[in-house]
């Protein structure tokens, strides 16, 4: 079966529709008819079969290829956009709601008017509603969104100094865990681990399944290894750079810093002999190395 994705904003969720037997490419802008009603989006890539294992069911084709007249209604409601939200602004501050308005997404053909909006708790917005139906005489619908989305709307510069992930590259949010950081022996202050939108910063993800793999060969904090000079507690291991901080056993003030090789350890059985340790761990650092 022969499929698109199609995405309708920049760097949004990308969607499979089937081809209809049209003569699709990448960038050829279309209309389909989503959940959310006729909508006009962008193919990213070009036409692919999608493997029966994959087939994903109900699977809706293209509609058409965007026509002149799609594409001039589209830009139309993407200039009516901006003061919807100015307008939807106005109502909440005159209604008192606590809500903070995003951005706003008009279907293809005006038949519903989509506003979405963050706020830390629930909002009755029922009033606003029949206001902006009095004002845009379509039907309205308001979608409460989490912070992450409305860091995307807005963008920013994260804590590296670069333009926010969530507005370059990524198309949809994956879980970020405090135990991710603890992984990569990252400090634990929200300050620091925190990214504009308040969360967990996302590039905590990106590093985390290298770590997993690499503590495999490593000790963990707190197991006991043969060093040269005798028995120690591990203290701290940088499994990067293959450097432990150990204190000896019996010895309150005494410590000492080895690389991995230098010392002798059991692995635990969901790790590899220690035998293998090194030149395994040698074969996966360069593979990361060249990549």
């Amino acid at each position: 079966m022969k499929v698109t994705k199609v995405q309708f904003k920049p760097l949004g969720k990308r969607y499979f529709f089937g081809i209809a037997n049209l003569d699709l490419k990448d960038k050829t802008p279309v209309v389909v008819n989503t959940i959310r009603g006729i909508e006009m989006g962008y193919c990213v890539g070009d036409p692919f079969d999608l493997e029966e294992d994959e087939s994903i069911p109900e699977l809706k084709d293209v509609v058409r290829i965007a026509t002149e007249e799609d594409l001039k209604n589209y830009n139309k409601n993407k200039a009516l956009e901006p003061e919807v939200v100015s307008k939807t602004k106005e109502f909440a501050k005159k209604e008192n709601l606590e809500m903070k308005v995003l951005e706003a997404e008009y279907t293809l053909d005006q038949a519903k008017l989509i506003i979405y909006f963050e706020s830390e708790g629930r909002v009755d917005f029922r009033e606003l509603v029949k206001d902006l139906a009095e004002i845009y005489h379509t039907r309205i619908e308001l979608r409460q969104v989490g912070s992450r989305d409305g860091a995307k709307v807005f963008g920013g510069i994260g804590p590296c100094g670069l333009i926010v992930c969530c507005q370059t590259f990524i198309t949809q949010f994956d879980n970020v865990s405090v135990k991710m950081a603890k992984n990569q022996n990252l400090s634990l202050n929200p300050v620091k681990i925190s990214g504009n939108c308040g969360k967990l910063l996302c590039c905590i993800n990106y590093e985390n399944e290298l770590y997993t793999e690499l503590r495999k060969y490593a000790p963990d904090t707190g197991d006991i290894v043969e060093t040269p000079d005798g028995p120690a507690k591990v203290l701290t291991c940088d499994v990067l750079n293959k450097n432990l901080k150990v204190k000896y056993v019996g010895e309150d003030n005494k410590f000492g810093y080895f690389k991995l090789d230098e010392v002798k350890f059991t692995p635990s059985k969901d790790k590899k002999k220690k035998k293998e340790i090194e030149e395994d761990f040698d074969a996966y650092s360069l593979q990361w190395v060249i990549r």
